[in-house]
């Protein structure tokens, strides 16, 4: 085989490789018979963060080369047998890189004169690396192995502090999560390859686009769905993301923005299968149309700034999942990699959103008026259709349009004070402009050349459409008769019990002792 060919491959392959000797080097420094490391922290991280730097650069290069925008140009057998970069991948792994570097340097800072850090930096460079061999993974072998040391490092970090017992609580109920989620993956895969008779995912969307899907490869894409919902904090077991709090701030960035986005690009990958995989994407519907709507109005009742910001990722994890049931594998693209930039900043300058939060809370807003509630979706439509139908072949369906208008139409709502009548002119053109200006930039973005094939499912789609226009319903009814809704609140605040009952379950098939053990006086 021509070493050309291999380039690509290579190429996409050297972050891996340099934080896995970030990984080596960290834990080698961390292993000392003295009582302290041998390697001070700083050089520890200087060394971190040049090779993290040699990474990204790696990762634009590889993004750069022109033949990575052909994914027929990698090899079918050898090394690209198992990894083989793509455009969507290559985009990924050029911003887990620099979020990567982004978070060390902060980490660096945050962490100053705490134990541990030999053993923190290593565990982060396994994640990215575990990460990069995710993107890369053209076997179900390689994806399951990486995706699980994705999680098993990961362990190490929320675990940061020992002695925190709702660390070590949310750390067992991920764990058990993702054994559950491990077992459906081999299960999947297990089904897959004795249908296929191989392991390879492209022979699996060769035989998927000439054959078609039996019963075993049904079985394997709900499978592959059950796992991905696991993985990616969806309710029922979305808990353990909300009580991470208790990990390190840069640790909190590092699951939201990056780690726990990995489920939407798992399902992007397998859009082939789940092209014809109705009843598996109708699972996927119920599971992030409920979260979506659910852990959004949960959201609404949160005062803290860092379990809001939890609440807003369980939330839109499920929008994302819900963009993958319906076919629409670019926007759900874009959706990842928008709330993956959004996350990392929100949680590495909470101290300033804190500030902020405050300063609103000294200005409280009145609610918006009826008139507005009501016109603002109308509105918000017209501009919508009216943008999106303007090319001679529409992006999206028209359903998606009317979902991203009601997502968009409290941009629009006026509130209540009394105000003259140029003003309200004037915010109700602003909030049109606004919304003009986000269906501009999803239009251009969706443009984008990621190598994605949408495959709409109308069906599903007017059910969500029904599903946020619901959600848009009970907003408008707590801004204007919030009594109303005084019982749904207190349940909201509660995240309507879902986590208590699953924390019960999951302490009675694995019980374990979560809660710091006290040492006993000595007579």
């Amino acid at each position: 085989m021509p070493l050309t060919d291999l380039v690509p491959t290579i190429s996409a392959l050297t972050p891996a490789v340099l934080m896995a000797l970030a990984a080596a080097h960290a834990a080698l420094a961390g292993r000392t018979p003295t009582p302290g490391p041998t390697v001070p922290p700083p050089t520890l991280w200087r060394g971190f963060q040049g090779l993290s730097l040699a990474a990204l650069a790696a990762a634009a290069l590889a993004l750069a080369l022109p033949f990575l925008a052909r994914p027929d140009a990698a090899p079918a057998n050898g090394l690209g047998a198992w990894l083989a970069p793509s455009p969507f991948a290559g985009v990924l792994a050029l911003l887990v890189q620099l979020l990567g570097t982004v978070i060390g340097a902060f980490s660096a800072r945050y962490l100053q004169g705490e134990r541990g850090q030999p053993r923190y930096v290593a565990m982060l460079a396994v994640v990215l690396a575990a990460v990069h061999g995710l993107l890369l993974a053209q076997h179900w072998l390689v994806l399951i192995g990486a995706w699980a040391l994705v999680g098993v490092a990961l362990q190490r970090l929320l675990c940061f502090y020992p002695e925190r017992a709702f660390a070590r609580l949310a750390a067992h109920k991920k764990r058990l999560a993702d054994r559950v989620a491990d077992a459906l993956l081999l299960l999947a895969a297990a089904l897959a390859w004795g249908t296929v008779g191989s392991g390879s995912l492209p022979a699996l969307w060769d035989h998927v686009a000439q054959h078609g899907l039996n019963p075993a490869l049904h079985l394997s894409a709900v499978a592959l769905v059950l796992a991905v919902v696991l993985r990616t904090a969806l309710l029922p077991v979305h808990g353990w993301l909300i009580q991470v709090m208790e990990a390190p701030t840069p640790v909190s960035a590092l699951l939201h923005a990056g780690v726990v986005n990995l489920g939407g690009f798992v399902l992007i990958r397998f859009a082939p299968l789940l092209e014809q995989a109705m009843p598996a994407r109708a699972l996927l519907l119920a599971f992030g149309l409920a979260t979506a709507v659910l852990a959004g109005m949960v959201m609404l009742t949160r005062i803290s700034i860092k379990v809001r910001l939890a609440w807003s990722t369980v939330a839109q994890m499920g929008f994302m999942l819900v963009e993958c049931a319906l076919g629409l594998y670019t926007l759900a693209a874009l959706h990842l990699l928008g709330h993956s930039l959004y996350k990392a900043h929100a949680f590495l300058s909470a101290s300033e959103a804190v500030r902020s939060t405050r300063l609103q809370a000294l200005s409280a807003p009145s609610p918006a008026t009826g008139a507005s509630l009501l016109f603002a979706p109308v509105l918000s439509v017209a501009v919508v259709l009216g943008l999106s139908a303007a090319p001679d072949v529409a992006p999206w369906p028209w359903w998606w349009s009317a979902v991203l208008a009601l997502a968009w139409a409290p941009l629009l709502w006026l509130p209540s004070a009394p105000a003259p009548a140029g003003l309200r002119a004037r915010q109700t053109v602003c909030g049109a402009l606004m919304v003009a200006g986000l269906t501009l930039a999803a239009l251009f973005a969706h443009a984008l050349p990621f190598g994605l094939n949408d495959a709409p499912q109308h069906a599903l789609g007017l059910i969500t459409l029904a599903g946020m226009g619901a959600l848009y319903a009970g907003l408008a009814l707590l801004q204007r008769r919030p009594g109303l809704l005084s019982g749904w609140r207190r349940w909201s605040y509660a995240g309507f019990y879902v986590d208590e009952a699953y924390t019960r379950l999951a302490l009675r098939l694995w019980p374990t002792r979560w809660t710091p053990e006290t040492a006993t006086p000595r007579a």
